[in-house]
């Protein structure tokens, strides 16, 4: 394990300026621990340019005014402190963590009048998933948990709350020794991963989830159009669990996850080829400007 979050160096955006690491603190009653009044984005920088980082920024907002709340600075705002964030801590590959959340003013549901609190901190983070995994593939479990439907929560929103069922899924798979779980939605179709979107392959076409009741992912449509553009072509529809074992391949995206093959899910498999390790690696080019 490395150190803790809480005692890196550097310097958080923390309500408009710059704090030392350690200083950027929240009290314990804030709405956003009690209620998960919280929204955030996940970033990376490559070579010193956030990729995307106007799409996210806008996410931000959206994901906000879907908790009901505004962010008190604007996109440019946000995204001037995103940038200056990666350089006054120095770095160029990064990962960078917008997050905005409800404050302690009022503890309780409601909470009208509690000060929105915005903050944005940078790090190195390497590849989300063992490399050598990722080579031949990452294994998947299949999560007891489901993706909820869209009348019980703001399904399309970056939510802390959402990711409740995620951190326990992922947990389960990784205790069985998988490296991640496909989840459900609650219809019983195919949705995602726990903090990506999963694509199949069959017959050189590719094939995804609706992205209906889940997070809709810029890595997401970022593939895709490589995808096109390629001239390979993309089916997003309903995906049954039983249509598993007629794939040939299998990949998941996001910005953590960037493109990873898939080897396993449950008792189907897969063998990553020559579309997958294409997409992964002309991704890996467009981050990197190339």
């Amino acid at each position: 394990m490395g150190i803790s979050f809480d005692q890196m160096d550097g310097h958080i955006w923390f309500n408009g300026e710059f704090v030392p690491w350690a200083d950027a603190r929240i009290h314990v009653l804030s709405h956003g621990l009690h209620y998960a009044s919280c929204v955030f984005e996940g970033e990376r920088a490559y070579e010193g340019k956030i990729f995307k980082l106007r799409e996210h920024t806008e996410r931000l907002f959206y994901s906000a005014r879907e908790l009901g709340f505004d962010i008190p600075y604007s996109i440019e705002d946000i995204d001037a402190a995103c940038e200056e964030a990666l350089k006054i801590n120095n770095l160029t590959n990064a990962y960078i963590r917008p997050v905005a959340w409800r404050g302690s003013e009022m503890m309780g549901v409601s909470a009208q009048e509690n000060k929105i609190n915005v903050a944005i901190a940078v790090w190195e983070w390497p590849s989300y998933f063992n490399p050598d995994e990722i080579k031949k593939g990452i294994r998947l479990d299949i999560a007891s948990y489901k993706r909820p439907s869209p009348e019980t929560a703001p399904c399309h929103a970056k939510a802390a709350g959402l990711y409740m069922i995620c951190t326990l899924s992922k947990h389960a798979a990784e205790k069985k020794g998988y490296a991640d779980a496909l989840m459900y939605d609650y219809r019983g179709h195919v949705a995602e991963a726990t903090g990506a979107n999963v694509f199949f392959i069959q017959d050189g076409k590719i094939h995804t989830p609706i992205a209906d009741c889940f997070l809709d992912g810029i890595t997401r449509r970022t593939v895709i159009d490589l995808a096109k553009e390629k001239g390979v072509e993309v089916i997003e529809r309903v995906i049954m669990p039983d249509e598993l074992d007629g794939f040939e391949e299998c990949f998941i995206t996001g910005t953590a996850a960037e493109v990873t093959p898939v080897s396993e899910i449950g008792p189907h498999r897969f063998t990553p080829s020559e579309i997958s390790f294409d997409l992964m690696t002309r991704y890996a080019a467009l981050t990197r400007g190339q």
